[in-house]
């Protein structure tokens, strides 16, 4: 069974399953850490569960070592390419701009500006942010008939909108259920950071 955070359980009130999938993961992740490979993951919500939950659940000295090991993705790729073990060949994309939306988490953390840096790295893309707040999707919270009005509300204060307006840009966004929304909200599909990169890299 693939492995989880256990965020889905906590969001539920179900602290005790939360629990047990952290202690799965961190049983599966104890080898590599002790041999100092880092854990980097591409849902916000699911790695940076590493750094916070994990910490509280009682395991001690194995949680604070897998919450100094794990990195977003973005976050990897910044402090690989500054230690000089990094080098992308990156061409322009065929839209000139990128309009970005920071997952809840990756704002909390204070982890949005990676992604803001490594967009920076592809040429001639212009990077613009959404001024905005939760996406109003929150997990499943959305997704659920009694909060479906609020979670609409709460993306047509600015993040619709915004994507609705971007006629000409590639629309990023790195948590999953940000995706979803405005994929529901819009016509716009929405991409994750390492997407983009992938398409900015040069054919050899």
């Amino acid at each position: 069974r693939p492995l989880c955070c256990g965020r889905t359980f906590l969001s539920a009130g179900r602290v005790d399953e939360a629990k047990a999938e952290a202690r799965r993961t961190l049983d599966t992740l104890r080898p590599y850490i002790e041999r100092g490979v880092p854990v980097v993951g591409l849902e916000p919500s699911c790695l940076l569960s590493f750094r916070d939950e994990f910490l509280d659940y009682g395991y001690g000295d194995e949680a604070r070592k897998l919450s100094q090991s794990s990195f977003l993705f973005e976050e990897f790729l910044v402090r690989e390419k500054e230690a000089g073990r990094l080098r992308l060949s990156l061409k322009p994309l065929a839209q000139p701009k990128a309009l970005v939306h920071g997952h809840c988490h990756q704002k909390a953390f204070d982890v949005f500006r990676p992604v803001q840096a490594v967009l920076g790295w592809i040429p001639q893309l212009e990077v613009s942010v959404v001024e905005s707040s939760c996406c109003g999707m929150a997990g499943s919270f959305g997704y659920e008939a009694e909060h479906y009005e609020a979670s609409k509300a709460m993306a047509e204060l600015s993040l619709l909108p915004a994507v609705r307006k971007a006629q000409d840009a590639v629309i990023v966004a790195d948590g999953t259920s940000c995706r979803h929304q405005i994929a529901d909200g819009t016509d716009a599909k929405a991409l994750h950071v390492a997407q983009v990169l992938a398409a900015a890299l040069r054919d050899y």
